[in-house]
């Protein structure tokens, strides 16, 4: 596996995160990050909030239930789906991230591969950017992360979300993801970005296929040698569905599976939509992995 790091990063297994106004602690207990789309096409919950506040009042909930971030989504990453304008992701995202910073103690993120809704939002309260694109999509992007002092998440991406899906490809799947992350924490450093503030997601159904998802899950471990801390995102994805025949809405089972799997592998944070079935898979998944004889 050419190319990679320095394997002495693998054996580095807890993080602390800074982020604006304190950190984000990954030391422990894998985090939940919850869902909060506030768009009329995502896949599972598109067009659950008729307004902001209901919005503002699920984020709420999902932190009761044990979301220690809130991930403010206004822009659908299906695949098939299309760009909207930076205008309108602004119109839907920041009244909600408004809302919860003031009202939650959850660390609130924005998904965004817009460096102007970044920016809005990280004057709003944000304090994490969650870029699908890993910083490709928008070349002011790094400089809106870098400023802002907010944490970064890189997620592995084949592909626009139009086309992601339409026939992925890896001669090897760990090689090439390892490596394309890996120019992805580079050119962010080279932007002058911490890197003690970057994140990285492998990109669960992000131009992969049925048997790439699930090799991510079952050697997820690998992605330790790029030395930063892991996010993993399947919840109610395809692949569950693909397997199991359930619609979106149906898939708690399916995904808790995947989350279990996850943890277990050495995620450090799972973005999720049902909070209070995974809090315990969480729990109980991150005991099975620190037990000791």
């Amino acid at each position: 596996m050419k190319g990679w790091p320095a394997i002495a990063r693998y054996s580095t297994s807890s993080f602390r995160v800074p982020i604006p106004g304190g950190v984000l602690d990954l030391s422990g207990t894998p985090l939940l990050m919850g869902i909060v789309n506030v768009t009329p096409d995502s896949f599972s919950d598109g067009g659950s909030y008729r307004s902001s506040d209901e919005a503002v009042a699920r984020g709420l909930e999902m932190e009761s239930e044990g979301a220690a971030i809130l991930d403010v989504g206004g822009e659908s990453t299906r695949p098939g789906s299309m760009p909207i304008p930076a205008d309108e992701e602004l119109r839907r995202v920041i009244p909600v991230i408004r809302g919860l910073a003031a009202k939650s103690k959850a660390v609130v993120s924005v998904d965004t591969t817009k460096a102007a809704v970044a920016k809005e939002a990280i004057t709003a309260g944000a304090r994490i950017v969650n870029d699908t694109s890993a910083l490709a999509d928008d070349p002011a992007m790094a400089a809106v992360v870098r400023e802002s002092g907010a944490a970064l998440v890189l997620m592995h991406r084949r592909g626009a979300p139009a086309t992601m899906q339409a026939s992925p490809h890896y001669d090897s799947l760990f090689d090439e993801l390892v490596g394309e992350l890996s120019e992805r924490i580079g050119a962010a450093v080279a932007a002058g970005i911490d890197r003690e503030r970057i994140l990285v997601d492998p990109g669960i159904g992000f131009g992969k296929r049925l048997s790439d998802n699930l090799a991510l899950h079952r050697h997820l471990e690998i992605l330790r040698v790029l030395g930063r801390p892991i996010v993993f995102g399947s919840s109610r994805k395809s692949f569950i569905g693909k397997l199991t025949g359930a619609p979106p809405g149906e898939r708690v089972f399916g995904t808790a599976a995947s989350v279990a799997a996850a943890v277990l592998h050495g995620a450090h944070v799972v973005r999720v939509h049902d909070l209070k079935e995974m809090r315990e898979v969480v729990q109980v998944a991150y005991a099975i992995r620190e037990a000791t004889p």
